[in-house]
Formats: structure tokens, C-alpha cells, sequence
């Protein structure tokens, strides 16, 4: 599966952002989609996970709340909408796609990445 991630830009501490990821190639097997992201300096980190039905998910502490991870497996997209952004959570955000029906959010069982979309969030 090919993944084209979008929607990243500047935004002031507590806007909103919806980050998008677009899939193609194979996906008729059942995939897990995590977003993950980097700042400069830093480790990639997880932020949020979602099975191929949609129905479960999963988040890192830090988001909780504020981030929800959604998809559309007819238009073959998932979304991440961001809101009440903090300037902590400006990075790099990647999508990711893992064939498999597991709650997956460690970013080396992943085998496919976007090309990455920047978040800068100002004070």
C-alpha cells in the first residue's frame, strides 16, 4: 500500500488541524493505519491508531481528547483531527500502514510510510 499524507500547516496554540492520508495500491487486505510524528531532536513517537473497521482505536496519553483518528475505507482516507493544538505537538506527522487486524503502535512493525506533513503550532 502507497500513503500520501496532507493537511499540515501553521497554527496558533488551540486551533485546529485535520491531517489526511491518502491509500492506494493494495488495499483490499485489511490494514492497521497509525499516525505517528517527530519533532527535531526526538525520537518518532506514536499518536494514534486505527483498525481496518474503523471501530477501534487507540491514542497516546498526550493527545487524548484532543485528537481523534477516523477513516473512510470507501475513499480509501484516514484522518486525524487535531484540536486545542499545543505548541508541544508541532512535528512531523507520518502516516503508516500495517497489513494485519492488530492494534499496532510501535513504529517498527509498520512497513509503509507517508512522505511526512509538517505541524507547526506557535505560542
Amino acid at each position: 500500500v502507497q500513503l500520501q499524507a496532507s493537511g499540515g500547516g501553521l497554527v496558533q496554540a488551540g486551533g485546529s488541524l485535520r491531517l489526511s492520508c491518502a491509500a492506494s495500491g493494495r488495499t483490499y487486505t485489511p490494514y492497521t493505519v497509525g499516525w505517528f510524528r517527530q519533532a527535531p531532536g526526538k525520537e518518532r513517537e506514536f499518536v494514534a491508531v486505527v483498525l481496518n473497521s474503523g471501530r477501534v482505536t487507540n491514542y497516546t496519553d498526550s493527545v487524548k481528547g484532543r485528537f481523534t483518528i477516523s477513516r473512510d475505507n470507501a475513499k480509501k482516507m484516514v484522518y486525524l483531527q487535531m484540536n486545542n493544538l499545543k505548541p508541544e505537538d508541532t512535528a512531523v506527522y507520518y502516516c503508516a500502514a500495517a497489513y494485519g487486524l492488530g492494534i499496532y503502535t510501535v513504529a517498527r512493525v509498520y512497513d509503509y510510510w507517508g512522505q511526512g506533513t509538517q505541524v507547526t503550532v506557535s505560542s
